[in-house]
Formats: structure tokens, C-alpha cells, sequence
């Protein structure tokens, strides 16, 4: 391997804002995680392996619960079966918990609150209550057609459904109404995808960092794990399927077929999105993401799907729009062959561990650039962790 100290100049580069961008409203302080906590496959990568955010609530005695993740406020229980006008009114004039300023959630608050490892509810039902409930209605309408509403449902997902399909409406299912409240101000963001990189986009409303080209061949959601885990894009090797929650956020109900910012992605289609959640109570299937308005299904896992991979920054805090400061740890090559470079600004220790967290080696730190030799170790996915001082930082590397 050819030592050239001239990688010490990588950075992430400079950013630069989309053109012709909507402004958005940013009232999800952080993006939840999906609460999926049990393993489906020995193949990492999947939701069970990830856990970003995790779901968080507090309850009070006056009947209201707040998510301590995006510091929404929440009713316990829901305000029970209605049509979506009802519904509407039922929010507005509500008086809960000293408050009178509640509201209908938009689509991606009700999602934001589904936990995705139960069914029937896909709620926490140590914080929610109970009910006879199958969908919750959202303020959302479907961008082409006013008679459909963005509804979430007690199996974990969300769709666009008739307004008359309720039973107050004269159908035969269960639309309840949970009114929701700020408990602080919205932040609109002017410019909500950042380019980070050739491929990669960073999505200020949710700190991730998305690929902008999908995968160029459909796969199976087993190999959409093994794909999105080797991938090395843009000077990371970070990446992975997206869980369903983060899948869905790229999701924009204001666009149809597909429903998603062409500019920022102009080579998505309207199509099947694989995510890494499981369905739990069907363990051979696996959520997805049809683009096509913005609804969330499940398939069976051996179907082809398209992908399109997500990594979580870790480089500050970009949402100021500010130029993106390498690391004080970095590695290279990544993938990396015979040897592999740890950058740092002090000494310490390096370890290298596979997927299980086996130890295979452990390096000291005595320089700013220190060669390190994989020799005998096979090939396959593992974890350096650098420690500087107090500083801890691990990073996926693939060894080929």
C-alpha cells in the first residue's frame, strides 16, 4: 500500500444549499426512534441494531403525556370515534390539562408516535390508553384528492384513507381523534436539504444524511442490509438501511407520484422503499415505503425492493449551514485492505472489533498518523474504536 499523507486535507467539503426549496416547519425536536428492540436475522444492520433516539415519554396526572424526544405534548387517551371534521372541531375547542391550544398532529407527528415492536395498538400502551381505535386521524389531505385524510393505524403504519370510511360517517371503521400541543415554538427552516457531498444530501429537519440515488438494482430485504452496510459513499462507510420512522420522514404530503422533493432527489421514483424494521407479528415481512403518495405496508422479505441508504452525522451541528469540520480522529482507507491510517490529535488506544464486538486488535497511539496492519484478519464488516484521552469515537470499517 502506497503511504500519501495527502488524505490528511479529506474533509466532508462545503455546504451548499438546494435550490428551489419550500421552507418547512420543525416541530419534532429529534426524530423518534421506532421502539423495535428484538432481532429478526444474524444479518446485521436491521432496526434492532440501531437505536437512535429512543422513544421517551413523561405522564401527568391531568390526562397528558409529553414525548421527550420531540417535545410534543400528547392526549392519554384518545377523544374516541369521530368524522374528520368532528375531529378538527373536537381539537380546537378541546380544554385539557390547564391547555386550549390543542390541534390535530400532522402525519408525521401521529407517526412519530407509533411504536413499531406491537401491533394492534403500535402504541405504548403503558403511556396511551387503550382503545377500540384502528386508525387515528391526522390534519393531513391527500395533495390530489380532499375526500382521503393521512390517517396512522394500530398496526404501525400510515395511509390515505376515505374520510367517509369512519363509522360516523357511514362506514364501518374506526377513525378516534388524539389532539396533540407544542410546548414550545416551531422553528422554520428555510432550506431544509443541505448537499454534503457528490452523492448525499443532509436533511436538516431530521439530522440524517440521505444518498441521493438509490441503489441502481432492486434486492431483497436481507441483501438491502448486507448492501446498505458495505456501502462506501462519499468518504463514509457509515450507512444503512433506514428504519421505517426515518424512511417515512422523507416523505412529502404536499407532492404525489412520487411524493418526495425531486429536487433533492431527482432520480427517486415512485416506488417500493425497503426499511430495516421487521413487522412483529409477521416476522418474514418487513416494512416499506411506497412513494407513490407516502403510505407504509409491509412485504414478505424475499421481495426485490428498491433502497435507498441513510447515515447519521456526526461532524457537528449542521443544521446551522455552516462549512462541515473534519474530525479530530479520522480513518483511512475505508474499505481498507493490509493496513489502515488513524488520524488524532493526541495519544491513545485503537481497537479493531468485528460485529460481535471480538477483539482483534488493540493498537496504542503514539503519533499524530499511525499504521496499523490488518494482516489476518478476514474480510468482512468491523468497528474501530479510537480513544483520545476522555474522547471516545467508533466507526464502521470494511476490510476487503
Amino acid at each position: 500500500m502506497k503511504k500519501n499523507t495527502a488524505f490528511i486535507l479529506f474533509a466532508l467539503g462545503i455546504c451548499s444549499a438546494l435550490s428551489a426549496q419550500k421552507s418547512v416547519v420543525k416541530s419534532l425536536d429529534k426524530l423518534p426512534d421506532t421502539g423495535e428492540t428484538t432481532s429478526y436475522t444474524n444479518t446485521f444492520g436491521e432496526d434492532h441494531d440501531y437505536t437512535i433516539n429512543a422513544p421517551g415519554f413523561k405522564l401527568f396526572t391531568n390526562g397528558t403525556v409529553i414525548d421527550t424526544i420531540t417535545s410534543l405534548q400528547w392526549q392519554k387517551t384518545d377523544g374516541g370515534e369521530m368524522t374528520i371534521e368532528n375531529a378538527a372541531i373536537y381539537c380546537d375547542t378541546l380544554t385539557l390539562g390547564g391547555f386550549t391550544d390543542w390541534r390535530l398532529p400532522t402525519a408525521a407527528e401521529a407517526f412519530s408516535i407509533l411504536n413499531q415492536q406491537v401491533t394492534n395498538p403500535a402504541v405504548n400502551t403503558s403511556v396511551f390508553t387503550k382503545t377500540a381505535a384502528e386508525y387515528w386521524w391526522t390534519s393531513n389531505k391527500q395533495a390530489n384528492d380532499a375526500t382521503k385524510i393521512w390517517c396512522t393505524n394500530s398496526g404501525g403504519g400510515i395511509g390515505n384513507h376515505p374520510k367517509a370510511e369512519t363509522v360516523s360517517a357511514g362506514g364501518t371503521k374506526k377513525f378516534h381523534v388524539r389532539a396533540v400541543r407544542n410546548t414550545h415554538a416551531n422553528t422554520i427552516i428555510a432550506e431544509r436539504y443541505v448537499s454534503v457531498g457528490d452523492s448525499s444530501v443532509y436533511d436538516s429537519l431530521n439530522n440524517l444524511v440521505w444518498q441521493v440515488s438509490p441503489m441502481p438494482t432492486t434486492l431483497t430485504w436481507e441483501d438491502a442490509l448486507i448492501a446498505a452496510e458495505n456501502l462506501y459513499l462519499d468518504g463514509h462507510s457509515d450507512w444503512r438501511l433506514p428504519n421505517i420512522k426515518e424512511l417515512r420522514s422523507l416523505n412529502d404530503e404536499t407532492l404525489v407520484q412520487p411524493s418526495i422533493n425531486k429536487t433533492v432527489f431527482p432520480t427517486v421514483t415512485a416506488n417500493k422503499y425497503w426499511s430495516s424494521t421487521t413487522l412483529p407479528n409477521q416476522t418474514t415481512k418487513a416494512w416499506y415505503w411506497s412513494n407513490s403518495f407516502g403510505i407504509t405496508t409491509y412485504d414478505v422479505k424475499t421481495v426485490a425492493n428498491f433502497v435507498l441508504c441513510v447515515r447519521t452525522p456526526t461532524k457537528g451541528n449542521l443544521s446551522k449551514l455552516e462549512s462541515i469540520k473534519p474530525s479530530h480522529i479520522k480513518i483511512y482507507p475505508n474499505p481498507a485492505k493490509t493496513d489502515v491510517f488513524v488520524f488524532s490529535e493526541g495519544q491513545g488506544t485503537v481497537q479493531v472489533l468485528d460485529i460481535t464486538g471480538k477483539l482483534y486488535i488493540q493498537h496504542k497511539i503514539q503519533n499524530e498518523v499511525e499504521s496499523i496492519s490488518l494482516s489476518g484478519i478476514s474480510a468482512g464488516i468491523y468497528f474501530i474504536n479510537v480513544r483520545v484521552g476522555n474522547s471516545s469515537q467508533t466507526q464502521k470499517i470494511v476490510i476487503e
